[in-house]
């Protein structure tokens, strides 16, 4: 099967190729980083991993950007508000550069956490403020911006196609009705590419603004729009036109549809082929908020005795096109699935010089099925589902009936393709714990019972939990070790 992916551009599922043969051109929206991030935050990275790995297992080179912005986000769309970055250093009285690091680096640490592949290039907004000021110069000798009391905008009516991307009704877009209107500016859907320090103040993040960009100004200080961010650093790496381009769905209308404007303005070339938007994860049914403090963290999960691997499976169990809704029932069920994957996956090790592992289960070509189902855009259930079939005649199958080899095998195909660790997380009992293992097996042929009771014991005291068959005594791990 070819990759299939759904186009926000073009609402329709269709097929990828990318333009250059065997690469991928990718961009990421990444995170603002002023706090820590939460559930809802770190799905989005779980399934653009997904799309990398998918795209890898189809023989593709990623060369992948992701942005982290530590400057310029202002709280809302509407171009004025504080700069997330700077809120949070007050919030914590510190330095909006503390507090760019610090949740720089927590983010950073996490994807690893999360077996995230790390994106080829990651890029912070106040390293590239030269790059974004040469997107500015080149939009305004297009004609393209205006300069207002606090910044210089872009003029959406001088790019006709701005309402296609997210299919905005401009005439019926009235002042306010999409984000609060700015009076001077000239349409409602204008936005800031450069924002002016207001007078009187001084910005911990702030750079001096060229006097070609200005008009009647020597000198004021400024800082880059979250908008420009994004465009100025995807195309210095990446060129002037990629092949896909990721986001959430809250992106569409204003940030990514504001992208492109600038993006294609300027270079006069299509920004991205392909648009892919993850939908929004709720908590309990609900939007996450500070206010409900229902923002779960990693550590709040860990508290509860939940892996970075159980949020994966639970992830995962969604389309990235769906709104999830996540709940610790939900994690639970999600974190048992999970064990009973690994109480498959442990079954590799059952083999002995006594038992000959010869049979068809699994069979060779699920491992190609798992693939071919990702390659459908990313229909994560669906592959779960296929994995949960196969590993569940695995554990219904006597042992000699399986396929040591081909169980490898498609474990190894769902940590690959899935970000699972399943191979580490079930590793080999010792020699000496298998020989317990036969001796209570010899004893319970003897019947006696004193001594198969007491090598349980010795057993269960190793986190080691044994289920007799007619034919085999086999083990596993304990879910719940003492």
């Amino acid at each position: 099967m070819s990759l299939r992916f759904y186009n926000t551009r073009t609402r329709t599922v269709e097929p990828f190729t990318p333009q250059q043969a065997g690469e991928v051109k990718l961009y990421t929206c990444g995170p603002t980083v002023y706090d820590y991030l939460h559930v809802g935050n770190w799905a989005a990275y779980i399934y653009w991993d997904i799309l990398v790995r998918t795209l890898e297992a189809d023989g593709l080179h990623v060369n992948r950007v992701m942005n982290i912005t530590d400057v310029g986000h202002l709280v809302s769309d509407a171009d004025d508000g504080e700069d997330k970055l700077e809120k949070g250093a007050k919030r914590e009285g510190k330095t909006a550069w503390d507090i760019a690091a610090f949740y720089g680096d927590y983010f950073l640490k996490h994807l690893e956490t999360l077996n995230i592949i790390k994106p080829t290039h990651i890029t912070k907004a106040t390293e590239y403020i030269d790059e974004q000021l040469a997107l500015v110069r080149t939009l305004k000798e297009k004609g393209y911006t205006y300069q207002i009391s606090d910044g210089i905008y872009f003029d959406t009516s001088k790019f006709p196609t701005y309402a296609d991307f997210a299919h905005l009704n401009l005439e019926s877009l009235k002042a306010g009705a999409r984000v609060e209107m700015n009076q001077e500016k000239r349409n409602p859907t204008d936005f800031a590419l450069w924002k002016f320090t207001p007078e009187g103040q001084v910005r911990d993040m702030q750079w001096e603004t060229p006097a070609d960009l200005l008009e009647g100004e020597s000198s004021i200080m400024g800082f880059p729009g979250w908008h420009l961010e994004c465009s100025a650093m995807a195309m210095d790496i990446l060129g002037n036109h990629l092949d896909i381009h990721t986001g959430g769905i809250d992106h569409i209308p204003v940030h990514h549809t504001n992208e492109i404007a600038q993006s294609e303005a300027a270079t006069g070339e299509q920004f991205s082929n392909i648009w892919l938007h993850n939908n929004h994860l709720k908590v309990n049914g609900t939007k996450i908020s500070k206010s409900l403090g229902n923002g779960y963290t990693l550590e709040d999960l860990a508290e509860k005795g939940f892996t970075a691997q159980d949020l994966r499976m639970f992830i995962l169990q969604s389309s990235y096109r769906s709104e999830g809704n996540f709940t610790f029932e939900n994690l639970e069920a999600a974190s048992a699935r999970l064990k009973n994957w690994r109480r498959a996956a442990s079954l590799r090790h059952q083999t002995h010089a006594t038992v000959e592992a010869t049979g068809n289960t699994p069979s060779r070509v699920t491992s190609h099925v798992l693939k071919d189902i990702l390659q459908n855009d990313l229909a994560t259930p669906e592959a779960l589902a296929h994995i949960d079939k196969v590993l569940g005649e695995v554990l219904d199958a006597p042992l000699h009936e399986i396929n040591r080899g081909a169980l490898v095998d498609f474990i190894e195909h769902i940590d690959e393709l899935l970000g699972f660790t399943i191979m580490a997380d079930t590793p080999d009992i010792t020699d000496e714990q298998k020989q317990l293992i036969l001796e209570r097996r010899r004893a319970r042929e003897a019947k006696d019972w004193p001594t198969s009771d007491r090598l349980r014991e010795e057993l269960a005291q190793n986190n080691i939990v044994v289920r007799d068959t007619p034919q085999y005594s086999i083990w596993e791990r304990a879910t719940n070790p003492a």
